[in-house]
């Protein structure tokens, strides 16, 4: 069966609402019209004039997060040990292979927001589908939270792959996870309350804390 790839990817745009507002990338675009003296300044005497009808090349400043738009998260981000107390990998020692591989899809999108998924839920979807699961699987998540990308209640949105379902998946030899959400762990404002109810911290993030271990 040949291999078919899918284009996931969202576009990364400026007044698209993907993220918190500290977080937002800012785009300044510049067209041909108006960067006709950048390209002057790389030969002396050319004048604007000389360019085929005065113009420059179109071209944009970006003032990004590495979280911004379409991401691969490595375990550096999460932490500065993984695996135990070893140094965390940063993203150019994400070996390729991890992100070359086949996919699966885990419906979530029933799940209500903030919900933390189970590795008994996880293993339920996988019988519902058919699917055994093989070291470097590259898991995606798909919650209700796709169909408010854009949207001002988008952070949110989804259900979260807490601790216990990461490791699950980890133990199975998977590498490589995606979801449609802001976060591969439940939303903050959601956790944000459970930690006022029950001041345990380490209900934050915990998804991602995993690859400490």
């Amino acid at each position: 069966m040949p291999k078919k790839f899918i284009d996931l990817s969202v576009t990364l745009e400026a007044e698209t609402r993907s993220d918190p507002p500290i977080m937002l990338p800012e785009i300044e675009y510049m067209a041909h019209s108006e960067t006709a003296e950048q390209m002057m300044s790389f030969f002396p005497g050319l004048t604007q004039q000389d360019l085929p009808q005065g113009e420059g090349w179109a071209i944009e400043r970006l003032s990004i997060f590495t979280h911004n738009g379409t991401h691969l998260d490595a375990p550096y981000h999460h932490h500065s040990t993984m695996d135990g107390g070893a140094p965390a990998i940063t993203i150019d020692e994400v070996p390729l292979e991890w992100c070359f591989s086949a996919g699966v899809k885990l419906d979530f999108r029933h799940f209500e927001d903030g919900h933390l998924v189970t590795p008994n839920e996880i293993d339920a979807e996988l019988a519902r589908i058919g699917h055994k699961i093989a070291p470097l699987d590259i898991v995606l998540v798909n919650t209700s939270a796709a169909t408010r990308f854009g949207q001002p209640d988008y952070l949110s949105k989804g259900c979260g792959m807490g601790r216990d379902a990461t490791m699950h998946l980890l133990e199975q030899g998977v590498r490589l996870t995606g979801t449609d959400a802001w976060s591969w762990d439940a939303p903050f404002s959601l956790t944000a309350e459970r930690y006022a109810e029950t001041q345990d911290s380490t209900l934050i993030w915990e998804g991602h804390r995993a690859s400490m271990d």
